[in-house]
């Protein structure tokens, strides 16, 4: 089997990407962003992905998908959103971060993230700076916004971080980001890093691809 092979597998056994998981249609639009920054704050604690995109759910259906809905939501509200979902170790923690960073988006961003795609200007360690100022949205959260938003923001193209590239070797692929990306299309890198993310963390999915 060529590695072509192998990542159309992958792909199909499982490239649905993290946001679309969640339910988000991502788009370059500041709702669908806000909730992929939401979903990457989630992700970066020590918790099941599962979880966290169960979580993400439970915030967009309790009304908390833009920046000035999460603003103006109570910490209760916040909490009781996690809970349902058992997001429970982070639910505290996570419930004050997400109302902290809401505002400050709406204060240096007007709540509009496609501004700090402007400010990022193409550069990931930039837009990882910026994003880094999002309360509990650390070096990892950024990674996994990048990994996403690359499906609609292309010049971030190809991110395929640590995570990805582990999934990668697993799969006997190649672990340079610029040759691992000429396997697919562009508009499939997206996909393709959420698949080898999960290849890393879910156990048996390498020898179902392989």
């Amino acid at each position: 089997m060529t590695q072509r092979d192998t990542v159309r597998r992958l792909l199909k056994e499982a490239g649905p990407t993290y946001a679309a998981e969640a339910g988000i249609k991502l788009a370059d639009q500041p709702a669908p962003l806000y909730r992929l920054l939401v979903l990457s704050v989630l992700l970066s604690t020590r918790i099941k992905a599962g979880i966290a995109v169960d979580a993400a759910r439970e915030l967009r259906a309790a009304g908390m998908g833009t920046a000035r809905a999460m603003a103006d939501s109570t910490w209760q509200e916040r909490v009781a959103a996690l809970g349902r979902a058992h997001y429970k170790r982070y639910d505290e923690q996570t419930a004050t971060a997400l109302g902290e960073g809401a505002r400050y988006l709406l204060d240096e961003y007007r709540g509009d993230l496609r501004r700090v795609r402007e400010a990022a200007n193409g550069e990931f360690r930039t837009l990882a700076g910026l994003l880094g100022k999002v309360p509990r949205l650390g070096p990892v959260g950024a990674d996994i916004f990048a990994r996403e938003v690359q499906l609609v923001w292309p010049e971030f193209r190809p991110h395929l971080d640590g995570k990805a590239l582990q999934g990668a070797e697993k799969l006997g692929l190649p672990t340079q980001p610029g040759r691992l990306a000429k396997l697919v299309d562009p508009g499939d890198l997206a996909h393709l890093a959420a698949a080898l993310v999960r290849v890393t963390l879910e156990r048996g999915l390498a020898d179902r691809v392989t």
